[in-house]
Parts: C-alpha cells; structure tokens; sequence
C-alpha cells in the first residue's frame, strides 16, 4: 500500500451515497425476561437499513489508537490505500513511528471541502459509537461509517468478521434466542444480549441503564475474578501476544497450577513466547501448543499474518493442525477462547473436557451469526449446574463474551 503523505483538496461530485447516520436508543431498566421477549420480537424481523460499505471513494481513518494501527495494517494488506488518519491526539501520535509517513491531523485541521469529499471510518470501539458520528457529522464529515462495517466488502480476500450483520430470524431463530434470554443468570446479561442483537440486526446503539459496557475486564468479570483460586490451570486458546495470561497472573498474583496457550499463527506465536519468557523465564508450568482447536483432529488452512485476526479460513495459505481440545490431555479449570468465530467448534471438541473438569469458562462471540443463540444454548444444554452470563466489552456489536460459571466456585448448590 503505498500512504499518501500529502493530500490535496477532493472533489465531492465524485463521491458515492452518504450512508444514512445511526441511531442509539436508550432503556432506564434492565429487562426482564418477559421484556427481553418483546424487544427481541422487535428486532427480530425489522428491516436493517445498512449493509457492508464500499472502500469506492477517498477514504480516511478516524481513530489511530490500537484499533486505527490495525486498520491501517488492514488496508495494507488487502492492497487499499487512504488519504490521511484523523485523530484529536494528532500531535502527540504523530511523534510514533509507526504512523511515519502519514499525513495525520486533528480534526479541526481537515479542510472543510475535504471532509464533504472523504468517506471517514471510525476506528474507535471503546466508546459509544453514535454520538461520535453525530460530533463528526456536526463538524462537516459529510460521510461517516463505522470501519467493520467497511472491512466487511473485502472478506472474499481477508477474513476479518467483526462487521457481520444478522439476517432477520427466522421462527426458529427467534425461538431459541428467546430461550437464551430467558436464561441469563441476571438482567444485565439480557441487556448486553439486546445490545448485541441490536447491532448485529439492525446497526443500531441500544443501551440499558445498569448495564454500561465495560472496556477493562475482559474475560475477568467480577464474576469471575472472585472465583478465582491459587491452583488455577488456564487454557488460553487464541492466546496471540499474551496479554491474558498476564492479566491471569495478575489476578491470581503469580499463583496457579499451570498455563497451556494455543496460538497456531507464527508471528503471534513468537511474541507470545517472549511475553512469557519474561513474566515467567522458562517455568516448566508453562506449554505453549500451535495447533488451532476445532471440533476435530487433522488439518485445515489458517489465515496467518494479521495479528489478532489470524485464524482457521479458506483465505489462507498455511495448513495447520487442528486438534480437540479433549485431544490434548489437560485438565482445565479455567478456559478462554478468542478464535475469530471457531468457539463453537472448539467447544465441540471439548465436551468431555468440560463435563469432566467443570472449568469456568469465557468464549467471545462476536465474529459470526453463532453468538445469536448457538454458542450459549450449547453451553446451557451441555453444562448442568452452572450460571451463565453474556457481558460486552466494546461497541459496535464487538467485545461479546459468554462465560460460563459452575455453581460450586461461586457457592450455589
């Protein structure tokens, strides 16, 4: 991708249609389960006025945190170029290397003719996405679009899924979704559940009082950070570079029984071992395994090379193996899992892992249409005598995680 450093002004008469702005709206409850029913009969068949966006005019990045570096990196990869990265830290991120080269403003800096002719992707999920497009729509961004949902229109050649949208559901669909909702251990479970449909189904921004999204506790909820004990065996499948084992020894203080990461991709692989070699050295509690998990043993093509996206897809070019989790002998009690949408299938082939350990479990499922129903009807049907919790920790239907709790680490009998 070649990044264009200097930009001139653009003409708007070039520029396809302005994508309609979203809309949030906010509940001062936390539903029931009969109230959850009559929402989800709501969005369950209402038309969805947005679809995937087209990279098909100047395009721009609004956000250069974590998220805007990967969508840099994202763009690099499937061959676009854009214009220029827009952020109100301009100044200070400048300075980093890796945004050397790219013409990064403020937004009060971008011409006013330009921002009626840039197509600007929002690359922030740790924040409300509507009233940002709502303050960037005020100041003159004629076109403002979420950048999953743009990352959606290159997926025949990169396999990034964290911008899918739900079909309407059908009975049955609606059936089963409804029986999950019914079945959360609290509101705020049936809430975020909401949320995530509403995204998902419609793009829009719903809220519930009592229930805010919470950015910083990913796979640590409350929950589960005071079930926690000192001879913890953590299964982190999906480990990438190593930042939930850390927080793992954070939260336990350096006392578990053993850490097993899966992380089949190269690149992240090697990271994730030095992270480990310098929070542990070369602590014999510790395995690292390359295989991908899925519902069987044997091969399959893997997506490598683009960092926490990498994943088991026809788009790759590298075969490895997939295994079973209860292939590999462990004995977990604590497991997570971020596949980019093959929790579902990795849970399959860990059934009698999970029957026999009864480890607390946190699986993601935001990158496809399994985290309507699929993923937490299994895990309620498979899993006797556990509570079950949905929690979102970022916006745009993104940062859903199941975790499953038995009832014995929390004193429920």
């Amino acid at each position: 991708m070649r990044v264009v450093a200097k930009m001139t002004s653009i003409d708007s008469s070039s520029c396809s249609e302005t994508p309609l702005p979203h809309k949030a709206r906010s509940f001062g409850y936390l539903p029931s389960p009969s109230s959850a029913a009559s929402l989800l009969a709501e969005l369950a068949t209402a038309p969805c006025l947005y679809s995937p966006v087209l990279a098909d005019m100047p395009l721009a990045l609004y956000g250069a945190g974590n998220m805007g570096r990967f969508a840099r990196d994202f763009l690099k990869t499937v061959g676009h170029d854009f214009v220029m990265a827009i952020d109100r830290n301009a100044q200070q991120l400048a300075k980093e290397p890796c945004w050397s080269g790219v013409r990064l403003l403020h937004p009060d800096d971008v011409p006013e003719r330009d921002k009626r002719g840039l197509r600007l992707a929002i690359s922030i999920v740790t924040a409300p996405y509507v009233p940002l497009e709502r303050l960037l729509r005020e100041q003159g961004f004629a076109d403002v679009v979420p950048f999953y949902d743009l990352a959606e229109s290159f997926r025949a050649v990169h396999p990034l899924s964290n911008g899918w949208f739900a079909d309407p559901l059908t009975s049955l669909d609606r059936a089963k979704t409804a029986e999950v909702l019914a079945r959360w251990d609290d509101h705020a479970s049936r809430a975020h559940h909401l949320q995530f449909l509403a995204w998902r189904r419609l793009r829009g921004e719903w809220t519930f009082e009592g229930a805010p999204v919470s950015t910083g506790d990913r796979f640590f909820i409350p929950e589960v950070a005071a079930a926690l004990h000192g001879q913890e065996f953590l299964l982190d499948a999906g480990a990438h570079h190593g930042s939930v084992v850390e927080t793992f020894l954070t939260q336990t203080k350096g006392a578990f029984r053993q850490i097993a990461a899966v992380e089949p991709d190269p690149g992240n692989q090697a990271v994730l071992k030095g992270k480990l070699r310098a929070l542990l050295q070369h602590d014999a509690r510790v395995a690292v395994y390359d295989c991908a998990l899925a519902d069987r043993d044997g091969e399959a093509l893997f997506h490598e090379g683009i960092g926490y996206a990498s994943q088991l897809s026809p788009t790759g070019e590298k075969t490895v193996t997939t295994c079973r989790l209860d292939s590999l002998g462990v004995s977990p009690t604590l497991i997570k899992l971020h596949l980019e949408g093959a929790e579902l299938a990795a849970l399959r082939g860990a059934r009698q892992t999970l029957i026999e350990c009864r480890p607390i479990v946190a699986a993601t499922v935001y990158h496809n249409n399994d985290g309507i129903f699929r993923t937490a009807l299994w895990l309620m049907e498979t899993l006797p005598h556990y509570s079950f919790l949905f929690r979102l920790h970022s916006w745009c239907g993104t940062g859903a995680v199941i975790y499953a709790i038995p009832d014995e680490r929390i004193g429920r009998t």
